[in-house]
């Protein structure tokens, strides 16, 4: 169950973020799986704009879409690419 806490404060970590370079992975269907490199431009009350870099194409996601792990947003932190979501917050949700 998806909280409207979890949403703002998801919201909150993902401006606070806005021109950091991340890894975003999903599924385009049937077993077809994606890896793109961008980087964070803007967020909105709904959904957070991303820039690829491989073709500059701006895409659209939502905060449920990372809460529901249709899609993978992985931060670089410096050093490396870390999740966005941490793997507790996962284990957390499944006791419940």
């Amino acid at each position: 169950m998806i909280l409207p806490n979890d949403i703002a404060n998801l919201k909150t970590d993902i401006t606070e973020k806005i021109g950091q370079k991340i890894i975003v992975k999903g599924t385009i269907g049937r077993s077809k799986f994606f890896e793109k490199e961008a980087t964070i431009e803007k967020t909105y009350p709904n959904l957070f704009i991303v820039k690829y870099d491989d073709n500059e194409r701006n895409v659209t996601y939502s905060y449920k879409d990372v809460l529901t792990r249709a899609v993978d947003v992985q931060v670089f932190d410096g050093e490396g690419y870390s999740s966005l979501i941490p793997q507790t917050m996962d284990l957390k949700k499944q006791k419940i």
